[in-house]
């Protein structure tokens, strides 16, 4: 079954201090099952792509080949933008950034588990009825 990621569990494939044996065992599953991310998540990854070249953790041409690999897994986009009023309802709901949040509206509108290091929003999608990834 397909499953919503966040950006935390992709991040633990490339940078070191994020990975985890459950970043790993989504990458297996992801394979299978393939996932659905929320509009925002290419600017999020090349944010934390940006961040890493800035800080000395890889240097712009890996940061170009990390984001063709991830270009190339079954990850789709979302082409459809949440209402700010379903985001921010959830933001306040379960005390999440707006970007947790897409990622929560994602799953409620799917009806997906989410993939996720985040505890907040682990804990939200808990609550919410989705559930997580295990």
């Amino acid at each position: 079954m397909p499953f919503v990621i966040d950006n935390s569990v992709v991040c633990g494939w490339f940078l070191a201090n994020q990975s985890t044996d459950y970043t790993e065992a989504i990458a297996r599953r992801l394979l299978d099952d393939g996932a659905i991310a929320p509009g925002l998540w290419p600017l999020e990854l090349a944010n934390v792509l940006r961040t890493a070249c800035k800080r000395g953790a890889m240097i712009a041409s890996q940061a170009r080949e990390v984001a063709e690999q991830i270009a190339a897994l079954p990850i789709a986009v979302d082409a459809q933008p949440p209402a700010t009023q379903a985001i921010l309802a959830l933001a306040l709901r379960y005390d999440l950034s707006s970007y947790d949040a897409a990622y929560l509206e994602l799953a409620l509108r799917l009806q997906l588990p989410i993939a996720t290091q985040d505890t907040a929003l682990a804990e939200a999608a808990m609550a919410a009825g989705v559930g997580m990834v295990r």
